[in-house]
């Protein structure tokens, strides 16, 4: 039953049985965690073989004609580079392959533009001190936590199913100069995975920023992570760029963090040759090379760009009946109430939910109660501040399925049970 429509005594009633199955569950005693985007055991073991890939009686030269064993080689070994060029799309020479996290590429991007000027006759960033960073909202937290570090003003800026508003983002880079950049993850975005629009893209493409340094930190972490047999397709920025005159606008980042091991895979950067000579620059003091036999290990496992497809498909065989239960409780239990909203992506880890506004908090705080640990309530936004204490962010992938099934349940019933709540004004 939708529950704006009912009246005070069919509300109560609902709470009461809805307070019923709450502590039935409560009493269960369970532990389960939807908290981060981690992928499952399954999908772990689909790449243990590669650690049988290179042993001992492995050959370690390289295309580059180099023993990957040794020192050198700052931008990565030529097979990495070519692959990840083509993931993101772009030519290998653009490419800079780094550790196992892109996060922390992301991290050293905005620290090296702290302390030295991308762009000639700029300020380092830390030198100008109302320094702003456009976040759109709901967003990535560690994205969100990196300019907290650093010290940014953040300016949430709304998203819709074609991404974010850039009637506003193209008015405020125009207007102020204080702006240095924006966080965007393009396709399958976290937390709702939708993907940017081509009308989208080309706006980014064509910003005409007041800040000569103003960049965007393009995170395409999910653009080979599709879960349906229609995946969404994402123009290509860097190809727009080119069009507009503006090829040092982005800087892109990808990794296979969620393709084979979290902590144990590699991670590439991309950016236009005026970029990267900043960047190499401030790595050439900062480390000699990367672990180079990870490198060899991931190209070898997969052998081409064909072969990691493929094993993409095994990812996606995984995940669709994880996303399928999501979908479906939230389908089956919240739809009738009318009291949230979610989306349904083609790909990616996440589901986004608002739930009834000014509730969210207490569904987090419900579920952990009855043993289900999900994100924090304000973690989409900049500072854990969700002004309408709406949005939720699932994550499907880590559960085994019939612990994600359990947990799905209780989380519609603490979503339900807060809404009578705040309807009841309880």
């Amino acid at each position: 039953m939708e529950y704006l429509k009912c009246s005070a005594q069919e509300l109560e009633r609902e709470y009461d049985a809805l307070m019923c199955r709450f502590k039935e569950e409560k009493s269960k005693g369970l532990s389960l965690n939807m908290a981060r985007g981690k992928p499952g055991k399954e999908q772990l073991d689909l790449s243990l073989e590669m650690l049988d890939v290179i042993n001992s009686k492995s050959e370690f030269v390289g295309e580059d004609g180099l023993d990957i064993r040794n020192y050198g080689i700052l931008h990565g070994i030529d097979e990495s580079r070519k692959m990840f060029g083509e993931i993101l799309e772009v030519p290998a020479n653009s490419v800079m392959v780094g550790g196992c996290s892109s996060l922390n590429m992301m991290f050293d991007a905005i620290s090296c533009m702290m302390t030295k000027p991308i762009v000639e006759g700029c300020k380092p960033w830390y030198e100008v001190p109302d320094r702003k960073f456009l976040c759109p909202v709901p967003g990535y937290d560690r994205h969100f936590g990196i300019t907290e570090y650093y010290g940014f003003e953040m300016i949430p800026i709304p998203m819709d199913e074609n991404g974010p508003d850039m009637d506003m983002i193209e008015q405020l880079v125009a207007e102020d100069e204080s702006i240095k950049g924006i966080w965007c993850v393009p396709k399958y975005s976290n937390p709702t995975g939708i993907t940017y629009s081509d009308d989208t893209v080309r706006r980014f493409a064509a910003l005409k920023p007041k800040a000569k340094d103003f960049r965007i930190i393009w995170d395409n972490a999910y653009c080979i992570h599709d879960i349906t047999d229609t995946p969404d397709k994402l123009l290509n920025i860097v190809d727009e760029c080119k069009k507009t005159g503006n090829i040092d606008l982005p800087i892109q980042f990808c990794s296979t963090s969620k393709i084979t091991f979290p902590g144990a895979g590699v991670a590439a950067m991309s950016a236009s040759s005026n970029n990267m000579r900043v960047f190499a620059n401030r790595y050439s003091y900062q480390i000699i090379s990367y672990d180079k036999l990870n490198m060899l290990r991931h190209v070898r496992y997969f052998g081409n760009y064909k072969g990691l497809m493929e094993h993409m498909k095994k990812h996606k065989a995984v995940l669709r009946p994880k996303f399928d239960i999501v979908l479906n409780t939230l389908e089956q239990e919240l739809k009738p109430t009318a009291t949230a909203k979610w989306t349904n992506p083609n790909g990616g880890y996440f589901v986004s939910v608002d739930v009834l506004e000014g509730t969210a908090s207490r569904v987090v705080a419900l579920c952990r109660e009855a043993g289900v640990v999900l994100t924090g309530a304000g973690a989409t936004y900049p500072l854990g501040k969700d002004p309408h204490d709406s949005n939720i962010r699932i994550a499907p992938t880590f559960p085994p399925n019939h612990e994600l099934e359990l947990a799905m349940d209780i989380f519609c019933t603490c979503a339900k049970l807060a809404a009578c709540e705040k309807l009841l004004n309880k």
